[in-house]
């Protein structure tokens, strides 16, 4: 079962529209706050997806997948994981190109339509209970 869902979520990453480039998750009030790289691989030092740096932990402020921070708790209006959030993240890439906003509000203008984006959104909670699993998982491609 888990196979499967790892394959499918390769086949996500590598139709994603965004997985070519870099792209960055910014929050906060003015969104200029760095909280990681979502299409970085989990050996890159911003990456999202690397448990042992800063934005890949549960154990740091500025991780989103820290429930305690202001940016990972469910309840905050800066996490991508409230589904009632008004200030949610922002996607960028390198270039300044907008992929539109990393949030669980499926009612929030420019909601990301990324499928690989909406899936991480989705699928939070079992990322994190798996997170190893899942992201030994991943492929990005040639990373830039």
């Amino acid at each position: 079962m888990h196979k499967t869902v790892i394959t499918i979520l390769i086949l996500f990453v590598l139709i994603s529209t965004a997985s070519a480039q870099k792209v960055y998750i910014l929050g906060g009030e003015n969104r200029d706050f760095f909280l990681g790289c979502i299409t970085c691989t989990q050996f890159h030092d911003e990456s999202i997806w690397n448990k042992n740096g800063i934005y890949g932990t549960p154990n740091n402020d500025v991780s989103i997948w820290s429930e305690f921070s202001e940016y990972g708790n469910e309840f905050s209006n800066y996490s991508p994981w409230n589904e009632f959030a008004t200030k949610p993240p922002a996607l960028y890439d390198d270039e300044g190109n907008f992929y539109g906003y990393f949030t669980r509000n499926v009612y929030y203008k420019e909601r990301t339509e990324d499928r690989f984006f909406i899936y991480v959104l989705d699928n939070h909670r079992w990322i994190l209970k798996n997170f190893d699993e899942y992201v030994n998982g991943l492929y990005f491609g040639e990373q830039k």
